[in-house]
């Protein structure tokens, strides 16, 4: 049995801090929506053993969230067959010394799966609020046929928006109601979305430092070990997504957005509108290229491209706030249209909870 810290006692100097952080992600993080991942942080928390595997892992790809994510990657593998039959059978105290046992055994297989990976959320559910917002930016530019080109893209499924059907709470549903991809979001305040529909999409382009394409199996794994295995409507969610996107799948372009924006606009057909969508992924820019993302924009305005973006306040140059305060826990939904002559922004309504919940508030 692993060797363990004392109950009440706390480990010095990093094996402390790095055992106070699994213990808070058990306790804090995961306690509400994961007993197989509270009773498995916590237990590496306290063994010894696990804390200096832990620590063979570069400083800044400990993070409980992406080692739980490493482990449950090797599970998925086959390559640890113990903490996948306790995964499957829900067994959480066998969970933790599976867990314990594969991280201890398998520390370098760890330390490399963590050290290329990131974690990726599934991002799907943007598309609750994207959707009204594409086909408003498309109404305003009279356009018959898109491009959409999504900075940030992750795996892409932002980029499947017109193919997933959306139910919001005031009764109103966009989308393909005959989607394998279903999504639900909740309306505030007493206005209700455009009913308008997006038109036909002739290109999907995703931008991305590290996109994942859902083709290739080692990469759609990571997809599923990102999901925490005692959550099974996200993962039945997250493997309709991945049909979804796999059945016709998107262009990926790797760089940063800055540098290959004007690439991607040349992948859009000129008889179509780009409509460039940013999801809280200009908050990892500095100011300065935020401005020069939009300078890109501008750059390509010998046509008309429109620019959707899902930002925190004051994230989105020239976007208007509705005057309200940075860091309120809230985004700004904003809609952009560049032209030869002009750009016009505008803010059309606040989001919530990556996008669960929304407000539409222009004139549309």
């Amino acid at each position: 049995m692993p060797e363990s810290t004392e109950r009440g006692t706390e480990p010095a100097g990093k094996a402390g801090s790095l055992a106070q952080a699994y213990r808070r992600f058990g306790a804090v993080d995961a306690a509400q929506t994961s007993p197989l991942y509270e009773r498995v942080a916590i237990a590496l928390s306290e063994s010894d053993e696990a804390l200096r595997a832990i620590e063979a892992v570069p400083a800044r790809k400990r993070k409980p969230a992406l080692i739980l994510a490493a482990l449950h990657d090797l599970a998925l593998a086959g390559r640890a067959p113990a903490l996948a039959a306790a995964y499957k059978a829900g067994d959480c105290d066998a969970a933790a010394l599976a867990a314990i046992d594969a991280l201890t055994r398998m520390t370098e297989a760890v330390a490399e799966i963590a050290g290329r990976r990131k974690m990726r959320t599934n991002e799907a559910g943007r598309c609750a609020v994207l959707y009204p917002a594409i086909a408003e930016a498309a109404h305003r530019a009279g356009a018959d046929a898109l491009g959409l080109i999504d900075v940030g893209c992750s795996a892409g499924f932002n980029l499947n928006v017109d193919r997933v059907g959306i139910t919001y709470s005031n009764g109103q549903s966009l989308g393909d109601p005959l989607s394998p991809v279903q999504l639900s979001a909740s309306v505030v305040g007493d206005r209700d979305l455009p009913t308008r529909t997006i038109p036909q999409v002739v290109a999907r382009i995703g931008v991305d430092l590290d996109p994942i394409d859902v083709t290739d199996a080692d990469e759609a794994r990571w997809l599923r070990a990102c999901v925490r295995p005692d959550e099974p409507e996200l993962a039945a969610r997250l493997e309709a997504e991945i049909a979804v996107t796999a059945k016709d799948p998107p262009q990926l372009l790797k760089g940063d957005a800055i540098e290959v924006l004007l690439d991607a606009l040349a992948h859009v057909p000129a008889d179509a509108l780009p409509v460039v969508t940013t999801t809280w992924s200009l908050s990892q820019f500095s100011l300065d290229n935020r401005l020069r993302f939009l300078h890109r924009l501008d750059e390509a305005a010998d046509r008309t491209v429109a620019w959707v973006s899902v930002e925190g306040v004051g994230v989105a140059p020239t976007i208007p706030t509705f005057g309200d305060r940075r860091a309120s826990g809230h985004s700004i939904i904003g809609l952009a249209v560049v032209d030869r002559t002009s750009l016009r922004a505008e803010a059309v309504g606040r989001c919530w909870s990556q996008g669960r919940l929304l407000a539409w508030l222009a004139d549309s």
